[in-house]
């Protein structure tokens, strides 16, 4: 236990403060991307702060723009070695402001989906894990969106997690705080005019977006499902047991949600050591129960991650989210997708449905697990 507590310590670099310096370097080369922010963090007037681990009352927003570097590497976040860092090697901050309210927070998404093709008006909400401080979260879903080339507006939902291995309580209670906030931000995302939502929870925020559906309204509930074209839960960090009453509760959703579970992810490996030994489901062993609650499993045991504790695994398969997209579109087996909002879409008959799960398995050590029918591939 006391190995494990030290390997997540030292795991990773922790851009406390100074993080987001503004770079304003020329790089040709390199890559921007605008993230809007909606986030219940104490705001930090440290320079290249913005945001801490405390909480506030409320919400609060801000907008950011990252650049990625060209010589970037999928998967890896290239901090640099001193801030504001080199754009040609480095994730650097170009620009990064306060958005003063909820409504100027709500006509600046409107002001972006405008500028976009139709096909690719569609919105991605990210909501970090425990552990993670305010920069990391921005620049691990900058990864995320650069590798994905996902061509809509990229929202991140940052609660205030403090980043410290030993705040494990004070970050599940902030988690908890932060429903009715995600709430809001879930409502004004549907209100708007985006005609697609893609949702990744990751870790500790996958308890924060359950247990924020499962308060909902039911016709709130029903409209975000509306909208909603994938739901992926990442390395969840929820008991079992809590997992199966929240999906109760919520009852059936319109497209089932995608869960990535890794047996060898130590982070939950620790939660569930001080949660009474109770299996965390994005460890969960048995993929089939997961499968048969409605949802789809995609084993990522065998796939190498880009962390020492195997928890990051998601931010791997970004590169591969065109060929994954293909064969989850396909998930359903034979129900018509109603999306086309720039995601890509493919044929929905078993046979192509199995080919194409091979193939992505072929690129990728991983096992695929769906109900009705339980369909197993990749390592096995």
């Amino acid at each position: 236990m006391l190995g494990l507590a030290l390997l997540l310590a030292a795991c990773a670099s922790r851009p406390e403060t100074g993080a987001l310096v503004v770079n304003d370097k020329p790089a040709d080369d390199a890559t921007t991307h605008d993230i809007m922010i909606a986030t219940t963090r104490e705001r930090d007037e440290r320079p290249g702060t913005y945001f801490n681990g405390e909480r506030t009352q409320g919400l609060d927003y801000a907008e950011a723009v990252i650049s990625v570097p060209p010589s970037h590497k999928a998967s890896q976040i290239e901090w640099p070695e001193t801030f504001p860092g080199n754009p040609e090697k480095d994730f650097v901050t170009r620009s990064a402001h306060y958005i003063d309210s909820q409504a100027a927070f709500r006509n600046r998404l409107n002001q972006r989906l405008a500028k976009l093709p139709g096909k690719d008006r569609a919105t991605f909400l990210f909501i970090h894990g425990y552990n993670t401080l305010f920069a990391e979260g921005l620049y691990r879903f900058t990864q995320f969106v650069h590798d994905a080339n996902f061509p809509g507006v990229p929202v991140l939902f940052t609660w205030a997690s403090r980043g410290k291995l030993t705040d494990y309580v004070y970050d599940l209670n902030s988690a908890l705080a932060a429903r009715s906030a995600l709430e809001k931000t879930l409502n004004d995302m549907v209100r708007s005019n985006t005609q697609g939502i893609v949702i990744l929870a990751h870790s500790m925020g996958n308890q924060l977006l359950m247990e924020t559906i499962r308060q909902m309204s039911p016709q709130d509930r029903a409209a975000l499902f509306r909208k909603v074209e994938t739901i992926v839960l990442a390395s969840p960090d929820i008991d079992i047991d809590v997992f199966k009453e929240q999906l109760r509760r919520i009852g059936k959703l319109r497209e089932p949600l995608i869960i990535l579970t890794s047996t060898d992810d130590k982070a939950l490996r620790f939660s569930e050591a001080i949660a009474g030994g109770k299996q965390r489901v994005g460890s969960y062993a048995d993929d089939k129960e997961l499968a048969d609650l409605g949802t789809v499993v995609l084993n990522l045991t065998e796939l190498s991650g880009p962390d020492a504790i195997n928890h990051n695994k998601f931010a791997e398969l970004a590169q591969y989210a065109p060929e994954l997209r293909s064969v989850l579109s396909q998930r359903s087996l034979g129900a018509q997708s109603t999306s086309g909002n720039g995601f890509e879409q493919s044929g929905t008959d078993l046979k192509s449905f199995v080919s194409s799960t091979a193939q992505v398995a072929i690129t990728l050590p991983i096992s695929l697990v769906t109900a009705p029918l339980s369909l197993v591939t990749g390592g096995n």
